[in-house]
């Protein structure tokens, strides 16, 4: 299942461009409680279509989110580690550089599953990497004491621009802020395809909420440059939600899919 609804990619939509739902009636012709419907749950087709443009948004990628199904890599080396977080999950993704080293990138939130979901792939120790620090993505980190073998934390221990080698693997940190400030991802080479893992920057089908003007520009930005230039195979790892690729998002994703 996709992590966001239409309604969630209108209301960040709406937040980022810090417009109101009576303005962007408005600017397509809607009545103001169809926007609000729309932002609140399902909409009618024709409505999305309507909506979409006022939003900056690809109005067929917006249109077809309801049956959007991204592509899943098959990489062997790639485990999804789906964590309990509230009433939803948050991923963190287990990616195998050699026969006894692993990568964690995240960490999961502040309970014990992160260190369970190990414990049952009876994996001892783990390099971590850390996307952001929000803390359903960092805090799992505290129920790992001992069992890493380094921690690359942004904003401390990272930097856009940094490569690091582990095992088989070269990894790229690339630069996603909007949604989180200092935010990373993280580009890997050496697998079958590339692979980047966006946290919460991107998720199938949409992206990380962001605060008005400024970080949701700088958020598109960035995904724009720093992610939809890389090679269409690439798979993206989110930080919420399944697994999808470079190519796919170029076309299903409303706030990346070019034309309207």
């Amino acid at each position: 299942m996709l992590y966001d609804t239409t309604a969630d990619v209108i209301r960040k939509a709406l937040r980022g461009l810090g417009l109101a739902p009576s303005e962007a009636a408005a600017r397509c012709g809607l009545a103001e409680r169809e926007v609000i419907s729309a932002s609140r749950g399902p909409a009618f087709r024709e409505t999305l279509l309507l909506l979409a443009p006022a939003l900056g948004l690809n109005a067929h990628a917006l249109a077809g989110l309801p049956s959007y199904t991204p592509p899943a890599s098959g990489l062997p080396e790639i485990i999804r580690l789906e964590l309990p977080f509230d009433d939803e999950t948050v991923n963190a993704w287990l990616v195998q550089a050699g026969p006894e080293d692993f990568l964690l990138f995240d960490a999961g939130p502040h309970t014990t599953a992160i260190r369970d979901a190990l414990d049952d792939r009876g994996i001892e120790d783990v390099h971590v990497l850390i996307t952001h620090l929000h803390g359903d993505h960092l805090d799992g980190l505290a129920s790992l004491k001992g069992r890493t073998r380094s921690v690359a934390m942004p904003q401390e221990d990272v930097k856009p621009g940094d490569r690091l080698k582990f095992g088989t693997l070269t990894v790229e940190v690339i630069d996603l802020p909007g949604h989180c400030p200092g935010a990373v991802g993280y580009r890997i080479e050496g697998l079958a395809r590339p692979v980047c893992v966006t946290g919460d920057a991107l998720f199938a089908g949409s992206m990380g909420g962001c605060a008005p003007d400024g970080p949701y520009q700088e958020a598109l930005e960035a995904l724009r440059a720093n992610v939809l230039t890389l090679p269409d195979e690439t798979t993206l790892l989110p930080g919420h939600g399944p697994e999808t690729s470079v190519g796919s998002e170029k076309l299903g994703n409303a706030f990346l899919a070019t034309g309207r």
